[in-house]
């Protein structure tokens, strides 16, 4: 280790003096305080005033106090792998600079800056006291929480010792165990203070935000955690926070596209220790506030605006796309909204863009537990609980980690884990962060998981099926595919995906494609709303108690159970609409049948008992009916709200099972009182070809709707008259019989002379190479398959094409 050497650097720099080129001065974070306070302020971004404690002036109590040596010193023997031996250097340094005194000229500087500061201040003298590492924030370190955070910190003598404290978290296990690793020189890295103004998020909330989703990647979002009370507990994982997502590019057209709003359980919020001997303490959030959103939507959007003015900045600054890392708080006496720090993403950034890695479980067990899902790995091993950090060295190489939650002290042993689940925490929270950058997958806000996991349990951990993290019983089959995108060309023949799961979309997105041909609304409405919409609709008069009791708990966030049903469907929607935009996303209206209408929440109340329900009361026949029209209309509502308030006109509506076309024109009517008519706003409305009458008389419906997508399952049942549901006659049922092909090239060559497009969405093509050929040579529009088949299948018409000409 090189020794600490003399400079005529100054002690104390403000944040108006310093940028993003000064950090080897002020450490990554202060850099970036500076950098949006002279840069940002001006376009609205609001950062709390402040100053930095410079490296020189950590390097000057080094030197004073003959430190450097000492610390030289008692790290020669150091062996990161051995807990006690990390454990006793660590203490000896922090004792060390601790024990401490500060030069005076130091001192003076420090509080004649803070005096200064507390004169601009309307409230005093209370700040914050955050570490600011020189190899802090850069690309290829986050260190994720490593040094410590003070707040509320009032008054002279409270400061000065805050910064030896905060000196002292150089040198915490964690942070040595992190430098090793990365290959850093433990004196050639300094520590810089800021001390900013207090923002009294203590009376309102605070969180942090990403300009990229943290777990696939996908950059044209923004995800906003928030909860009440000070920061710190969203950063450290103590609380399950709300969760928004924002959509950056319509959002920048001047669009409202709030995608996505899941409320935490927000259990304690970080307040001020008035009166007390701590600056800061914990108490519990009351019921009421636990159930309500920590922002309304304004502020929402605002911050998300802010967010990419942030991100634009520094993406031009460093002339490449640069995701931030943003905490941001909300003052709660003055109910204004401020950034409080800014860091570049240092983990989905550096991913490799033509190389797609993907984890499938082929077999599933028992749930054990589930929370948030981090990351889209699957990992395996002995359960170890682990209650309290003295336990640390009970954890062996390989095990599935288990706790309440994580912070820095528990990094050493978080890089030799197979997964990591905790009971609190959100996407933005410490363990997130780190399993992350160890590439592990993990589970946070499983709220039971140290009771529902024992010691030695067999376990997989899987986080590869969307937003929600899985722990199922025993070692379970998986495989990884690894697959280059960067020579993949797409042929004439659209191939686009069907989509049902919104938590998925991210990542399906990746997955090469001409947009989505089939977008269900059932698996959003059955998995997120659970509630059938006439329930909703006339929740005032329902007498079943348990029904209203299950629909007031799915409900607790919203005092119009309708708008419930409308921003539920709009958000799941919506996601999809967003991960594949500007590509076309069809969407067809739901088409559960009766009995599975009503095994919706309240839904046997509202639904007929059908011999048939295959053939009976269900797409198209239930728009217009009096029956069900006024649960339409909450979906007609709900993609209103996805095109013209999210801004996401790529999607287009696709009515199912229509059986005529007076029926087809009694639909398009309904739809056109809520505001979705034809043509308006670029709206096109598609009809689902599965139905004989749908061939038969295709150039008259193709007068009415502007495309067709075959539905082939369907097409095929009633074209060979078989329920497709018996396995009795399930033998017969075969798309490549003749009869169907026929009506299949029939279809296909009525809508071309219409001009109509026409594809299809089923599995056949993917299933039957030969099938995919005939499609392809009678000129089908598009093909639409499960995302599974969507590569191989793309290589085998790419290779049935070329004969073609095409």
């Amino acid at each position: 280790m090189k020794p600490v050497t003399a400079t005529s650097e100054p002690y104390i720099l403000w944040f108006e003096e310093i940028g993003l080129q000064d950090i080897s001065r002020v450490g990554g974070k202060n850099a970036s305080l500076g950098e949006m306070y002279g840069e940002l302020t001006p376009h609205g971004v609001k950062i709390p005033n402040g100053f930095a404690i410079t490296a020189e002036a950590y390097r000057y109590v080094l030197r004073e106090a003959g430190l450097d040596s000492k610390i030289q010193q008692i790290l020669g023997d150091l062996d990161t792998g051995d807990m006690s031996n990390l454990r006793q250097r660590g203490r000896h340094i922090r004792q060390a600079i601790i024990g401490a005194t500060l030069p005076p000229a130091l001192v003076q500087a420090i509080e004649e800056a803070y005096d200064h500061l507390s004169d601009q201040s309307t409230e005093g003298t209370d700040v914050a006291v955050r570490s600011s590492a020189t190899a802090e924030d850069l690309p290829d370190a986050s260190f994720a929480g490593q040094q410590e955070t003070y707040l509320n910190v009032q008054g002279h003598q409270a400061l000065l010792e805050t910064c030896k404290r905060s000196f002292a978290s150089l040198f915490t296990d964690r942070d040595i165990s992190y430098r090793v690793d990365k290959g850093f020189d433990h004196l050639q890295i300094a520590l810089s203070i800021g001390v900013q103004q207090m923002v009294r998020s203590d009376l309102a909330s605070a969180g942090v935000l990403f300009t990229i989703d943290t777990e696939t990647g996908f950059p044209d979002v923004v995800l906003i955690n928030a909860s009440y009370g000070l920061g710190e507990n969203v950063l450290q994982g103590a609380v399950n926070p709300d969760e928004y997502y924002v959509f950056k590019p319509t959002l920048k057209q001047g669009f409202q596209p709030i995608l996505h709003k899941i409320a935490g359980s927000k259990e304690f919020k970080l307040i001020y220790d008035i009166g007390g001997s701590k600056m800061v303490k914990n108490v519990p959030v009351p019921p009421d506030d636990r159930n309500r959103f920590a922002m309304n939507d304004e502020e929402i959007l605002k911050l998300a605006r802010w967010g990419c003015l942030i991100e634009d900045h520094y993406s031009g600054k460093k002339g490449r796309a640069c995701p931030m890392d943003i905490e941001w708080a909300k003052d709660g006496q003055t109910g204004e909204l401020f950034i409080v720090q800014a860091r570049p993403e240092t983990v989905q950034s550096r991913k490799d863009p033509d190389v797609m890695e993907t984890y499938h479980l082929t077999k599933r067990g028992q749930v054990l537990i589930q929370g948030r899902s981090v990351g889209e790995k699957i990992g395996q091993g002995l359960v170890r609980v682990i209650t309290h950090i003295q336990n640390l060295q009970d954890f062996r190489e390989g095990d599935v980690l288990v706790t309440d939650k994580t912070d820095p002290d528990w990094e050493p042993i978080m890089k030799k884990a197979s997964a990591i689940v905790t009971n609190r925490g959100g996407r933005t929270c410490h363990a997130a962060i780190v399993s992350r950058e160890l590439g592990l997958p993990a589970i946070v806000g499983a709220e039971r998981a140290t009771e529902a996991l024992k010691d030695e349990q067999s376990v997989t951990v899987s986080c590869a099926e969307g937003d929600t993290g899985f722990v199922y019983e025993g070692r379970l089959p998986f495989d990884v595919e690894r697959v280059s995108l960067k020579n993949l060309t797409h042929p004439r023949t659209k191939i686009m995906m069907n989509v049902g799961n919104p938590e998925e979309a991210f990542s399906l997105s990746f997955i090469p494609n001409e947009g989505v041909g089939l977008a269900r609304e059932e698996f959003i409405i059955s998995t997120f709303i659970k509630i059938h919409p006439l329930a909703l609709l006339e929740y005032g008069n329902l007498k079943d108690a348990d029904v209203k009791a299950e629909i007031d708990r799915l409900t607790t966030a919203y005092p119009d159970k309708t708008q419930y049903f409308i921003d539920k469907l709009a958000q799941g929607v919506g996601m999809i609409g967003a991960a594949f935009y500007p590509k076309d996303v069809i969407v067809r209206m739901s088409d559960f049948k009766s009995n599975e209408y009503a095994n919706l929440i309240g839904g046997r109340a509202y639904e007929p008992t059908e011999e048939n329900p295959m053939l009976g009361f269900r797409g198209a026949s239930r728009y217009y009916d009096p029956r069900y029209r006024d649960g339409f209309a909450l979906e007609c509502q709900a993609m209103k709200q996805v095109r013209e308030e999210m801004g996401l006109t790529n999607v287009k509506l696709m009515i199912p099972f229509c059986r005529t076309v007076e029926e087809g024109k009694k639909v398009l009517e309904e739809m056109a009182k809520h505001g979705l008519k034809r043509g308006d706003k670029g709206l096109e409305i598609y009809v689902m070809c599965e139905i004989p009458s749908n061939v038969i008389l295709a150039e008259e419906f193709a007068e009415i709707f502007d495309g067709f997508s075959i539905g082939s399952n369907d097409l095929t049942q009633l074209v060979l008259g078989v329920d497709r549901d018996s396995e009795i006659v399930a033998h017969v049922f075969d798309e490549r019989n003749p009869a169907v092909k026929t009506f299949i090239t029939q279809v296909i060559k009525a809508a071309k002379a219409k001009g109509r497009k026409i594809g299809i969405c089923g599995q056949a093509p993917s299933d039957y190479p030969e099938f995919a050929q005939f499609l392809v040579e009678q000129g089908i529009d598009s093909i639409s398959l499960n995302p599974d088949a969507v590569l191989k299948t793309t290589v085998k018409i790419l290779e049935m094409e070329e004969p073609l000409g095409q």
